[in-house]
């Protein structure tokens, strides 16, 4: 009887396994169930493959979470650098603003009409820098006289006492602040307020 190569074999030659096979990590592709004389499986090694089985499902969900989370962190991260790119350069142009308002205070007094024309030119400059930092989401910050100091967006560089203003209040602002969305380019610079002189006296 020939047995030539179209003879049936129960697997590849090779010894790899059936490509209909599947294998998950951490579960044994081929567990040993002994099957007893009446027809029955041993209950203990299929509780076992059980097990394993949902253990490896586990193992998949963490991994799919995981996987989630970095993806939404690295898309928080990203969006973020992409908003504050521009925070060097509108810190930098914050000096230009601040000299242009210096060179509008030199010129308030003015006399002649090139003064006045002087003045008028500076402040359009001014205006249309100021426009350009606000298209690009870099806003003075908002701050009053008799506003509560706030030392996340404020900076005080001198108290002074005062008959209207409570302790711990704005008197005026030095130099105006920026952020850039929810950053702090700069802090305002603010005069803050000590109370009345008669408080002190008394306290």
């Amino acid at each position: 009887m020939s047995t030539g190569s179209n003879s049936p074999t129960s697997g590849d030659p090779r010894g790899d396994p059936p490509s209909d096979e599947l294998f998950v990590e951490g579960v044994d592709s081929s567990p040993e169930i002994d099957e007893s004389p009446d027809g029955t499986f041993d209950q203990d090694a299929v509780v076992q493959l059980q097990n394993q089985v949902d253990d490896a499902n586990s193992r998949l969900v963490r991994s799919q979470a995981e996987l989630d989370n970095f993806r939404k962190r690295s898309r928080r991260e990203m969006e973020d650098q992409r908003q504050h790119a521009q925070f060097p350069i509108m810190s930098d142009l914050l000096a230009v603003v601040d000299n242009l308002e210096r060179a509008i205070q030199a010129t308030g007094q003015a006399e002649t009409d090139n003064q006045q024309g002087l003045q008028e030119g500076v402040h359009l400059v001014t205006d249309q820098l100021k426009s350009i930092l606000e298209r690009h989401h870099c806003q003075m910050i908002e701050v009053g006289e008799g506003d509560v100091f706030d030392p996340n967006c404020h900076e005080a560089i001198s108290q002074q006492p005062s008959e209207d203003h409570p302790t711990g209040s704005v008197l005026f602002v030095t130099q105006s602040g920026y952020r850039l969305h929810e950053r702090i380019v700069r802090p305002a610079q603010v005069v803050v307020s000590t109370g009345s002189d008669d408080l002190q006296a008394s306290s």
